[in-house]
């Protein structure tokens, strides 16, 4: 790691003199439990605060310390996250919490070396929790970081290459105040949130104006660089939303794809946006579903969701059926017949709530 400078940088002392003029009032900048902070590290990584503080507020309340995590079943905490998106973060955070709990005694580790070998904490969050509970001088590196030091110092290495990380991370670490590791992680972080924005960032009342290589050389538009993300793609869904007297069939979705953990409805993938007849019959019988054809429905409008690197186009086929579905079909398929009441509580991806909350 790089050596920490013993007399404040121009950065720092800008940003320290800075931060407690403009900090908003966040829950999670009032505490030194490691648990708390590491919660709402969790939560905010790729959202924004104002999504996430609703989120960090009912995990506390539902869990109030890491035991309480790690004792709660995954499908509950995928519940609660219900919303947030990249449910990946909610399994491993629920997988951290027992990791925590079994191997470390219900103790986060105290050193940012430490923190890096629990699953799920990369190296920005390790700096926050060792910075933010521990005082350790070690900066955290995320996009307002990156944008603020690329344009203060006039960096122009690509910010999504892996190799940029290094130089970056030696930059920053070369500026933490080794007395104030926490106030500088903090301020650094708000000064981009807020004050060097993407676009259109107030130059005109910035404290580093005469010292920002970008607003000298009139490139602050074009820092930092940042390689365009290879372009998404687009999935069509017809979910088959199955009815039973007052029981709606869903299943759990444990393939490696998306959603992994959640609950959606019987489902084919198709390579176009429509469904015809002929296939929506064949997959109908792979089902064994008996309709009740005096209660035939529309197919919903196309619902439009969009992840981060997928865009999904998804219409509903609701149909309600004479008979259960055979007992084959419910083992080959995962399927449930689930009550209105426990389609409430079980875990879904954004899409199927929408739907849910307007149709069942």
């Amino acid at each position: 790691m790089t050596k920490i400078t013993s007399r404040p940088s121009f950065l720092a002392t800008a940003l320290l003199a800075w931060y407690p003029r403009h900090r908003r009032d966040l829950p999670w900048r009032h505490t030194r439990d490691p648990y708390a902070i590491w919660l709402s590290e969790v939560i905010l990584q790729q959202t924004r605060v104002a999504q996430g503080l609703p989120y960090y507020e009912t995990f506390l309340v539902a869990y109030p310390t890491v035991q309480d995590m790690a004792a709660a079943p995954e499908a509950e905490v995928l519940r609660y996250w219900q919303g947030l998106g990249y449910y990946s973060r909610a399994r491993n955070m629920h997988h951290t919490a027992q990791q925590v709990v079994n191997e470390y005694g219900g103790r986060f580790p105290t050193t940012y070396a430490g923190l890096l070998q629990l699953r799920g904490v990369g190296p920005y969050t390790a700096a926050a929790i060792a910075s933010f509970a521990f005082d350790e001088a070690v900066a955290v590196l995320d996009g307002n970081v990156y944008r603020v030091l690329a344009r203060i110092f006039g960096l122009h290495s690509d910010i999504a290459a892996p190799s940029s990380r290094k130089e970056f991370q030696a930059l920053a670490d070369q500026h933490i105040p080794a007395d104030a590791p926490a106030d500088f992680n903090q301020a650094v972080m708000e000064f981009g949130a807020i004050q060097c924005t993407p676009v259109k960032p107030d130059c005109l009342f910035c404290p580093l104006q005469s010292q920002c290589w970008a607003f000298q050389h009139g490139q602050v538009a074009l820092l930092p660089v940042k390689s365009k993300a290879k372009a998404s793609r687009t999935r069509y869904f017809h979910y088959f939303v199955l009815r039973h007297g007052d029981q709606t069939y869903l299943r759990e979705r444990r393939e490696k794809d998306i959603w992994q953990g959640l609950y959606d409805f019987a489902l084919a993938e198709t390579t176009a946006p429509e469904l015809p007849a002929a296939e929506l019959v064949r997959h109908l019988d792979a089902l064994g579903a008996q309709l009740d054809t005096r209660q035939a429905a529309e197919p919903s409008a196309m619902f439009r969701h969009v992840l981060s690197h997928q865009k999904l186009e998804a219409r509903f086929h609701p149909m309600t059926l004479s008979q259960p579905l055979p007992a084959a079909t419910l083992r080959d398929l995962g399927l449930r017949a689930y009550s209105t009441d426990e389609i409430e509580a079980l875990p879904k991806p954004k899409l199927i709530a929408n739907y849910c909350s307007q149709n069942l």
